[in-house]
């Protein structure tokens, strides 16, 4: 069994703190099709309670992190244009090594954001 997972953490850079409330999604890319393993909000922190991808269901493959940022911003009222900016954000990307701990967070402003793989 792979000792591998998949965690984010979403930070809102206009405002300075975590994103809590916001909705992520998570799908596996196979093909053409899009495979919905996780639905998840984030808490306080900005963090999911657990792993979205835990060990025991970790393997490689192309997956896709769906971060529901239009709402988190109109929720937390830092959204002042209708409609906004951003709306969903995908983060397609690869997982390889199905013994890592991959991390992938977002950096959130109104007007934009920044992803990377974290540690």
């Amino acid at each position: 069994m792979a000792d591998g997972y998949l965690t984010t953490h979403v930070l809102d850079t206009g405002r300075g703190a975590p994103a809590g409330g916001m909705d992520i999604t998570l799908y596996r890319i196979e093909g053409t099709n899009r495979l919905k393993l996780a639905q998840m909000t984030t808490n306080a922190d900005g963090r999911t309670d657990a792993p979205i991808l835990p060990k025991g269901q970790f393997a490689p493959g192309v997956y896709e992190l769906l971060f529901d940022a239009g709402a988190y911003l109109e929720a937390s009222a830092a959204r002042r244009d209708t409609p906004g900016f951003l709306d969903q954000i995908p983060l397609r990307f690869g997982i390889s090594d199905p013994d890592a701990h991959y991390h992938v967070p977002l950096l959130l402003s109104p007007y934009g954001y920044t992803t990377y793989r974290g540690s």
